[in-house]
């Protein structure tokens, strides 16, 4: 299907889950995910109306920023090498994957612009997940203050690939309930007032439980390689 189909379903969806949970569906900010996808597709993305992209590894990311001329807001989605930050720090606006000092220090030392960084959170648990847990959120944070480049704007999670909803919305309220936690800090440099959670399978539910950011790769763009 064309993304511009998939995209009015998802956008029907999303207005129903803001209908549910008594929301403003303009809350909510659509990523196309396009790791899987070539440049054409997601050109044809940003032509369908997305503004936001997201990739996890530098070398998709700098070859569709440098061909898509009609630039939309990067979001870098994927475990950050910390030797890779110079490569793509000037290219993105967004990184969802801050959790260690040592790449905190790396983005503050190559960023010429304040940074958006989201805290990913294991909320889970697996192993298999990348993330600090719940319980470091808040200290892990307070501790990023000396970094004048980061802006911590919210925090990410990955909620298990699972048809159990009742998982699922565990997870999701969990980061819900961090984010609460760092917005009572009051803290200068962490706003947190986004939540990036939810992905193709269960963006529905993560909009219900608060989320303002979704990731969305296949439902949208498919996965042509």
């Amino acid at each position: 299907m064309k993304v511009e189909e998939n995209l009015k379903l998802i956008q029907k969806n999303i207005q129903h889950a803001c209908t549910l949970s008594n929301r403003d569906p303009e809350e909510i900010t659509i990523i196309a995910v396009t790791k899987y996808v070539t440049t054409e597709r997601a050109a044809e993305a940003v032509q369908a109306g997305i503004t936001h992209l997201g990739e996890n590894r530098d070398e998709g990311l700098i070859a569709k920023w440098e061909v898509l001329t009609d630039k939309p807001n990067w979001h870098y989605i994927g475990s950050l090498q910390t030797r890779k930050v110079k490569n793509i720090i000037d290219k993105v606006d967004y990184i969802h994957s801050l959790d260690r000092l040592s790449l905190a220090k790396e983005i503050d030392k190559r960023a010429n612009k304040l940074i958006n960084c989201f805290v990913q959170v294991n909320v889970s648990g697996e192993e298999s997940k990348q993330g600090i847990s719940p319980e470091e959120v808040c200290d892990f944070i307070v501790n990023l203050s000396e970094y004048r480049n980061i802006r911590v704007c919210g925090l990410m999670t990955m909620a298990p690939y699972t048809e159990d909803e009742q998982m699922l919305r565990t997870c999701f309220q969990s980061l819900k309930k961090g984010q609460k936690k760092i917005q009572e800090l009051e803290l200068n440099h962490a706003p947190c007032t986004e939540l990036s959670m939810g992905m193709s399978n269960d963006y529905v539910i993560a909009i219900e439980e608060g989320a303002t950011m979704i990731r969305i790769g296949t439902a949208l763009v498919g996965e042509e390689e």
